[in-house]
C-alpha cells in the first residue's frame, strides 16, 4: 500500500481515498502488445496468462471472504481483460430487510469515480474541438470568479480537473451540505483562500465541477445531458447517468447503507446533483466494465472511436504530484484530469480512483495497461475499505500470484477516520457546572458572512433555533452548552452520524450579541457571521 500524507484530519484522507493515492494507483501506451517495450515501459516482474486465469479463478473466494468479514450488504464486480469482460458478478442484496439480490445490472452511486468518466466525457469534447484542456475557465463561464483576478483569467479545465487551482481541499462541500446548488456554491468559490497556483494540489469536488461546467456551456448544454450524449450512448452504457432522479428511478439500483451500533441500515440517501460531474455519476457494474475497457483499449470500444488517444493521454497520465514521498523508500502519488496515476508495488503504471460517500458507498476500479486488465467494486456501505481491500487482493494474484498482507485490516485502519464525527464537541460530554447563558433574546437574529450566506437564530418560549443555508434550508435545535457556547447536531455528506457542533456568540454587556462563530463550518476561517 502506499505511503500516505495525512494533512489535516477527515478531509484530507477523503481526499485521499477519492484520488485514489491509497495503493490501488496511470496510462501507458498499450505495452502488452509490444515484442520490445521502451525502458520507461519495461516491467521486470513478467506476468504468464495462467497467473492471470488464477486470479479470476480465486476471485468469487476473494469478494466472499470480504462480505464476510465485513458484513455488508452488497457488492457488485467486474475484471475486464484484453478488451473484453472477464468477470462480472454481484454478491448480497441490495437493501437489508428486502430479498432482492445485487447483479451486475445493479445500479450503484458512483461518488468520485465520476471524476473519471468526467475526465472522459472533456476528453470527446476536446476532440471534437469544443474546447482544449488549456482553456480558461473565463471564456465559457464569464461570471466565474477566484479570489486572485490573475488566477482567474488563467486557470483552466486542466487546472480544475488535476486540482491545482489552489483553492482549498474540498472547497464548497460545506455550501452543499447546507442547501446550496450547483451555480450557488461555484459563485461562492471568490471567498476562499487560494494557495500556490498549479504547484500546490488539493482535491476538490467544486473545482473539478467548475471546470466540467465550462465544458458544458462551451457545447451548448447541461453536464448531464453532454455525458449521456458524448460518452454513455456511444459506449452503449443504458443504465447510467449524472442525474440523481434517473438513478432514483432505476428498478434495480443498490440501496445506501450506513453502520449504526454494529449493524448496516438503509438510512440516508445522498443526492449529489449539485456536484455531479465530481460525484454523481450512477453506473452499473456490466456498463462500467465498457468504459474499462475503452479505457484500456486507448479510446476504441469494439472497433470504434470513442475518444481520441492523443486528448485521452493527458487525462490519465500523471499532471500533478498529488502526495509527495513520506520518506526516501516511498512513491509518490500523482493526478492526471480526474484519474489517479502511481506506481503499484511490483513496479508497474497503474491508474485508478476511489468513491466514498458517507451515507453509503464504496466504490473503486483499478487498470493496470501493461497488462490490458482492470477491476472495479461497487459496495452500497459506507467506506470502510472494503472495495479496495477486494481489488488489492486480485491485484496482487495477478501481479505477484499470492496476497501480500491483509488488505482489509490496512485499509479500515485507514479508512476509518473518513466517519469520524465534525464539530470540535463530537465525543464530549456537555459541564457539569456550565457558565450560565444570556437571555434567549439576545442571541436572536441574523448573522452574514458572503461565503455562508445569513445564519438565523430564532427564539421561541426560550429555545433557539439555527437555519443556515438559502431561505434556511437546514435547521439545527440549540442547546446550551456553557456560556456563550450552544451545541447543535449537524448532518450532512461531510458530517457523519456523531458529529456535535459549536456555535459561539459574542455579547458585550446587555447589548445583542454581534458575531456567531460555528465551528464546523470554520476550516478556512469562513465561520464567523455578523449580525445584520
Amino acid at each position: 500500500m502506499a505511503q500516505i500524507e495525512c494533512g489535516k484530519g477527515r478531509s484530507a484522507l477523503r481526499f485521499f481515498l477519492a484520488a485514489g493515492v491509497l495503493g490501488l494507483t496511470g496510462l501507458l501506451p498499450a505495452t502488452h502488445a509490444h515484442a520490445d517495450p521502451s525502458p520507461a515501459e519495461y516491467s521486470a516482474t513478467p506476468v504468464p496468462p495462467a497467473q492471470v486465469d488464477a486470479a479470476l479463478a480465486r476471485l468469487d473466494d476473494i469478494a466472499a471472504a470480504i462480505m464476510r468479514r465485513t458484513q455488508i450488504p452488497g457488492m457488485a464486480v467486474a475484471v475486464v481483460r484484453d478488451g473484453k469482460v472477464a468477470y462480472a458478478k454481484g454478491f448480497g442484496i441490495r437493501k437489508v430487510g428486502e430479498p432482492a439480490k445485487i447483479d451486475p445490472d445493479t445500479v450503484f452511486q458512483l461518488a468520485s469515480l465520476s471524476k473519471s468518466l468526467s475526465g472522459t466525457v472533456v476528453a470527446r469534447q476536446v476532440g471534437a474541438g469544443m474546447v482544449k484542456w488549456d482553456t480558461p475557465l473565463v471564456s465559457h463561464l464569464p461570471w466565474f470568479q477566484l479570489s486572485d483576478p490573475w488566477v482567474t483569467s488563467h486557470v483552466t479545465v486542466a487546472d480544475m480537473f488535476s486540482h491545482r487551482s489552489g483553492l482549498p481541499d474540498h472547497a464548497g462541500d460545506e455550501l452543499e451540505d447546507v442547501g446550496f446548488d450547483r451555480q450557488q456554491v461555484l459563485e461562492r468559490l471568490r471567498y476562499l483562500p487560494l494557495a500556490s497556483f498549479r504547484d500546490t494540489y488539493a482535491y476538490t469536488n467544486f473545482g473539478l465541477t467548475a471546470g466540467a461546467e465550462a465544458v458544458a456551456v462551451a457545447s451548448g448544454t447541461d453536464w448531464a445531458s453532454l455525458s449521456e450524449t458524448a460518452l454513455y450512448k456511444p459506449l452503449g452504457m443504458a443504465s447510467t447517468s449524472s442525474r440523481f432522479a434517473d438513478y432514483e428511478a432505476r428498478a434495480n439500483r443498490a440501496f445506501p447503507h450506513v453502520k449504526i451500533n454494529g449493524t448496516f441500515v438503509s438510512k440516508y440517501q445522498r443526492k449529489p446533483d449539485a456536484q455531479a460531474p465530481a460525484g454523481g455519476a450512477s453506473a452499473s457494474m456490466n456498463d462500467f466494465a465498457r468504459w474499462m475497457v475503452m479505457v484500456l483499449q486507448q479510446g476504441t470500444f469494439e472497433g470504434r472511436e470513442i475518444v481520441p488517444a492523443n486528448v485521452l493521454l493527458p487525462a490519465i497520465r500523471a499532471e500533478m504530484i498529488s502526495s509527495l514521498s513520506r520518506t526516501p523508500e516511498s512513491r509518490t502519488g500523482s493526478y492526471g484530469y480526474g484519474f489517479g496515476v502511481s506506481i503499484s508495488s511490483s513496479g508497474r503504471v497503474s491508474l485508478d480512483h476511489s468513491g466514498a460517500f458517507s451515507m453509503g458507498a464504496g466504490t473503486t476500479y483499478r487498470l493496470l495497461p501493461s497488462l490490458g486488465i482492470g477491476i472495479a467494486v461497487f459496495t452500497n456501505a459506507e467506506p470502510i475499505g472494503a472495495a479496495e481491500a477486494v481489488a488489492a487482493e486480485f491485484m496482487d494474484q495477478v501481479e505477484i500470484g499470492r496476497t501480500s498482507r491483509d488488505w482489509f485490516a490496512a485499509y479500515s485502519q485507514v479508512m476509518g477516520p473518513l466517519m469520524a464525527p465534525a464539530g470540535s464537541l463530537a465525543g464530549r460530554t456537555a459541564p457539569p457546572n456550565p457558565a450560565p447563558a444570556a437571555t434567549a433574546a439576545l442571541y436572536a437574529g441574523s448573522y452574514y458572512n458572503p461565503y455562508f450566506g445569513t445564519a438565523r437564530v430564532t427564539e421561541k418560549d426560550g429555545a433557539l433555533e439555527l437555519a443556515l443555508g438559502p431561505d434556511g434550508a437546514v435547521r439545527y435545535p440549540l442547546t446550551h452548552w456553557d456560556g456563550n457556547t450552544f451545541a447543535f447536531v449537524p448532518f450532512g455528506e461531510n458530517e457523519p452520524a456523531g458529529s456535535k457542533a459549536a456555535a459561539t456568540f459574542s455579547l458585550s454587556g446587555q447589548d445583542p450579541a454581534g458575531e456567531i462563530t460555528i465551528d464546523y463550518l470554520n476550516t478556512d476561517g469562513l465561520g464567523h457571521f455578523v449580525r445584520q
